[in-house]
């Protein structure tokens, strides 16, 4: 499963600060930077902060990260194992 607009659902931790994109300023407002709120494409942090964000929700879910490799986590119900192999922004 492809997850899509992967790298905008990261949390920002720390201020990030960018400048405007073209088209995006007003007249005399060129010089204005934009803060960040979520991680955007290119962000350095952007797929750290995808990780973190998708163990969070993946943990709530009852599912355990592997000791071996974080990007495997695995649930055990009864006799039951699901595991999910998270690799970049495919699970």
């Amino acid at each position: 499963m492809d997850v899509k607009t992967t790298f905008l659902n990261g949390n920002l931790e720390e201020e990030v600060y960018m400048k405007q994109p073209k088209g995006f300023s007003s007249s005399g407002d060129e010089h204005l930077a934009c803060k960040l709120k979520k991680s955007i494409y290119g962000l350095k942090q952007s797929s750290r902060q995808w990780y973190l964000k998708f163990h969070d929700v993946i943990s709530s879910f009852g599912f355990m990260e592997n000791i071996m490799d974080q990007c495997i986590y695995q649930k055990v119900s009864g006799s039951k194992i699901c595991f999910l192999i998270l690799y970049v922004d495919d699970i």
